[in-house]
């Protein structure tokens, strides 16, 4: 087909806009140097064309890399580590001796290193089990506002590079996300979890913890994902939304599945038919 006046030819589209965008985008500019409302320690390291914003707090030992930017109230813990060329938006914290590599970008209100849900029980109550390690953000990563990665009880929880999260996820302790997979909003994944490379999890999924996600799946919005994932593919658990009504059908229907199993086994058992495997019950 023949343009009419300039155009541009290109085999993705979507790509040619987000790198041309990029040019125009006004809002990653920055000037240079420490705000002199910022709380910085004595031998903490601002890298060469950093920036510090107006009440961030920057303790002991921590590192900030060259051209980074570290917004309005953001704290930074002692010994923490911030990439070269790294964003971070107002309010995010980001706990101590944890690390973000080179090029991410992190929304405002996201806390990085805060303390692993654990807990054990005692003879008086609850007590807390320390959470000893740290969190590891790979370069070229996005994470979103109000998102929050727990510290590892041991190891580090871990995120690798180019992983895209988005807003209001939680990452709990010692989870490991692999490398280029994306997360939408509101999912929610429970400790010691692994996902794979090259993912992708629709908004406000659940996952299980201590389970592996395989590379390369594909996580429909609201699943619910109690098992390990050993294959690659796409997945999904919730049920679409209908009318009431026919919601309220279903949902008997699905109680009753448990007598109908018992009365088909009891109609197999009479009629000498080969019964039903085990594993053909267990969920996926």
């Amino acid at each position: 087909e023949r343009l009419v006046g300039p155009g541009l030819v290109v085999a993705d589209p979507g790509l040619a806009f987000a790198r041309i965008a990029r040019l125009f985008d006004r809002r990653l500019a920055f000037e240079p140097g420490v705000h002199p409302a910022a709380v910085v320690a004595a031998d903490a390291t601002i890298g060469a064309g950093a920036h510090v914003g107006p009440c961030a707090v920057v303790e002991s030992g921590a590192r900030i890399g060259a051209g980074a930017f570290v917004g309005a109230g953001c704290i930074i813990g002692r010994d923490a580590r911030i990439g070269v060329g790294t964003r971070l938006e107002a309010r995010v914290v980001v706990g101590s001796h944890c690390t973000i590599g080179d090029r991410c970008q992190v929304a405002p209100g996201a806390v990085i290193g805060s303390r692993g849900f654990g807990n054990v029980r005692g003879p008086n109550g609850w007590e807390e089990i320390p959470q000893l390690g740290s969190v590891v953000v790979g370069n070229d990563v996005e994470i979103g506002a109000n998102t929050t990665i727990d510290r590892g009880a041991l190891d580090d929880t871990v995120i690798e590079d180019n992983v895209r999260l988005d807003n209001q996820i939680q990452i709990a302790h010692n989870c490991r996300i692999g490398a280029h997979t994306a997360i939408a909003a509101c999912t929610g994944i429970a400790g010691s979890t692994t996902v794979g490379k090259r993912c992708m999890i629709g908004g406000a999924a659940g996952l299980n913890g201590h389970i592996e996600i395989a590379d390369d799946v594909i996580l429909f919005g609201g699943s619910m994902v109690t098992h390990s994932i050993r294959e690659k593919g796409a997945y999904g658990s919730a049920l679409p939304t209908m009318p009431a009504p026919e919601y309220r059908r279903t949902v008997a229907r699905v109680r009753r599945l448990g007598r109908l199993g018992e009365r088909l086994r009891e109609i197999e058992a009479r009629l000498n038919l080969a019964p039903q495997r085990e594993d053909d019950d267990e969920p996926g």
